[in-house]
């Protein structure tokens, strides 16, 4: 029997790569594919790690993220675990690792927006995507969008190795009554995700800023630093920590899921208000243009778009059949087992 590693180091995290990781793990771990697993984490006592099927061997690797223990330290763990494959949800394979390994590439941000990241920051980045590009045996990437950014960049290199394997949903039970709990009296528009440069939250802002009447308020679920440099306007309510089941309940209250981001390797966030019949409004760039349903509204992500779509007649609540997370697990295990 095969043994596969899994860097389960982002697990614990609540935003986007710490819930792909829980859910692929998850989904693996359940599978009966001939092959066994080391998952290899910052701390054994996470609570993600209790509700796991009981297969597998836990490793500790507390090592930061894109830090230079995990360079140096890194490799030697994985080399005494004994292990035939490394599968990492991420991009950020040690550059000494000497088990063959399959990478997920979600997006190339930092090559499009930096963000805050230092000059530093970017050239590590850089070079440790390209380093992993070059030497896994296989990539997964999670949209055609993304395969394409890849190949951009990294060329035929790039474009040989790459499946594409979307991302899955998993809505939790919804909260009774969450208007009530975040006193929310009027019909809302709901943002979630970050407020980085690339999601263009100001945008949103300032096109509700416009809207002729204080008749609706815009509802943004966000975190991060960058949300202090946001200028609000009188009827933009903001929550930094929200439960699945308050945002599941959220989805389903809202007049629409919005988003003007200007850059998105999968957009999950769009995925899942489909899922649950919330309409949507959203900006037509990156892999948004390939996961949004016929009946969402897909315009340029300006200020003027923005306001005059929430002006406008608003999709009816449809829910759109949404891929499964067992789904995106059973196509990577086919990739786990093929290499």
């Amino acid at each position: 029997m095969k043994t596969v590693g899994i860097d389960c180091r982002f697990g614990s995290l609540h935003a986007g790569l710490g819930r792909y990781t829980r859910e692929v793990v998850t989904e693996l771990l359940k599978r009966d594919d001939g092959l066994s697993y080391v998952l290899f984490v910052r701390s054994p006592r996470e609570l993600w790690l209790k509700d796991l099927p009981k297969k597998g061997v836990i490793v500790t690797a507390n090592f930061p993220h894109y830090s230079i223990q995990e360079q140096l330290f890194f490799p030697e763990i994985l080399k005494r675990a004994a292990i035939d494959l490394l599968y990492s949800p991420h991009f950020n394979v040690p550059l000494r690792c000497a088990v063959p390994f399959v990478i997920t590439v979600h997006d190339l941000i930092l090559h499009r927006y930096p963000n805050e990241a230092g000059l530093f920051k970017r050239l590590g980045y850089q070079w440790v995507m390209r380093s992993a590009v070059q030497k896994a045996r296989s990539i997964i990437a999670v949209s055609r969008f993304t395969a394409g950014e890849l190949e951009s960049i990294y060329g035929g290199v790039a474009r040989l190795k790459a499946s594409v394997i979307g991302e899955g949903v998993r809505m939790s039970e919804p909260t009774p009554d969450v208007k009530t709990k975040f006193h929310l009296g009027k019909p809302f528009f709901l943002y979630i995700g970050n407020a980085k440069q690339h999601k263009n939250v100001q945008t949103l802002i300032d096109a509700f800023a416009r809207l002729p009447s204080n008749d609706r308020e815009l509802v943004l679920v966000t975190h991060g630093k960058e949300v202090n440099r946001l200028r609000l306007a009188p009827g933009v309510r903001m929550f930094r920590a929200v439960s699945d089941r308050d945002l599941a309940a959220l989805y389903i209250e809202a007049t629409a899921f919005i988003t003007a981001s200007l850059y998105e390797g999968y957009c999950l966030p769009v995925v899942e208000a489909q899922s649950i019949g919330c309409p949507v409004i959203a900006s037509k760039r990156g892999a948004i243009l390939e996961v949004a349903a016929e009946s969402a509204i897909l315009i340029e992500p300006t200020a003027e778009a923005f306001a005059a779509a929430m002006r406008g007649d608003i999709p009816r609540k449809s829910a759109v059949r949404s891929p499964s997370w067992a789904q995106a697990a059973e196509q990577i295990a086919r990739v786990l087992q093929a290499v």
